[in-house]
């Protein structure tokens, strides 16, 4: 395992931790996001890690609007498979799974990873007990119902005060568990049961939705459907620029870890703004 207590944070110049995302499945919603053989996973790995990634992200099953739920063994092949080899060839790189599964989670950590990213907030109660034994980061995030029905119609009367306070109650539980705050990641949950107004008060919101600052943020607003509402860009394959438009503005709202597909772009796209500053 790699030490992610420097890599939890945002970097010493206030610009968030770059995450790759690496699909292992067949039906996630950026097509070049899959990878669908162990050769594919470990050169994905490589590139962002030679390209400015602090963290893989690796997913046994797609999230995206209307996916069905993967079956535990599917789930545990893919993921511990891509979790291994990435570890063995890149010994000091971040290593996320992105699971709604306890025991995939616990697998997953054998295996190297050093992050859990539970999209469910602890939907699955042993969650609890593997994040006390491993003693790793937990990623927990809104979500208004699940993948199949999240997205429709959500209706919120105060999205930023919603999202905080569900937010809030699963950080304390697992505060009350052992948990320590500073190793509980607060994600917003972009795209996620959200319309555009929602997603858009949630990021100027920035930090705000979080109940404690010693918790780190993360956002991932990646070529989600959300620049199709707002820039009429249907297509996955051009919402880069929104992306990094977004994502311009992470370092304003004190983001710590940003979760990107496309990782030598948002690396540019920070030493810019850093070189700019320091002007």
């Amino acid at each position: 395992m790699a030490d992610w207590r420097p890599i939890i944070k945002c970097r010493d110049d206030g610009f968030p931790r770059i995450m790759g995302v690496i699909n292992v499945t067949p039906d996630s919603f950026f097509e070049k996001s899959r990878a669908g053989n162990l050769d594919e996973i470990l050169q994905r790995a490589i590139f962002m890690s030679e390209n400015g990634a602090d963290w893989i992200d690796i997913g046994g099953e797609s999230t995206r609007p209307g996916a069905k739920e993967v079956a535990l063994k599917e789930e545990l092949d893919r993921v511990s498979k891509a979790i291994e080899i990435i570890r063995d060839e890149l010994p000091d790189i971040g290593i996320s799974v992105d699971t709604r599964k306890s025991e995939v989670a616990m697998n997953a950590l054998k295996y190297g990873a050093d992050m859990i990213n539970d999209i469910s907030s602890l939907s699955d109660p042993e969650m609890k007990n593997v994040i006390l034994e491993y003693k790793c980061p937990i990623c927990i995030m809104h979500m208004k119902g699940n993948p199949g029905n999240m997205q429709n119609n959500p209706i919120y009367e105060d999205v930023v005060k919603e999202v905080k306070q569900y937010l809030r109650g699963v950080s304390q539980e697992l505060i009350e568990s052992g948990v320590e705050s500073k190793n509980i990641i607060n994600d917003p949950g972009i795209g996620f049961g959200k319309l555009l107004e929602h997603n858009l008060k949630l990021l100027s919101a920035g930090r705000e939705i979080i109940s404690d600052n010693s918790m780190p943020l993360m956002w991932g607003v990646s070529r989600k459907k959300m620049f199709d509402d707002l820039l009429g860009r249907n297509e996955t394959k051009n919402r880069l620029a929104g992306t990094l438009g977004i994502a311009a503005m992470a370092p304003t709202k004190e983001v710590d870890i940003i979760r990107v597909h496309d990782v030598p772009e948002h690396l540019d796209l920070f030493r810019s703004m850093a070189a700019l500053e320091e002007g």
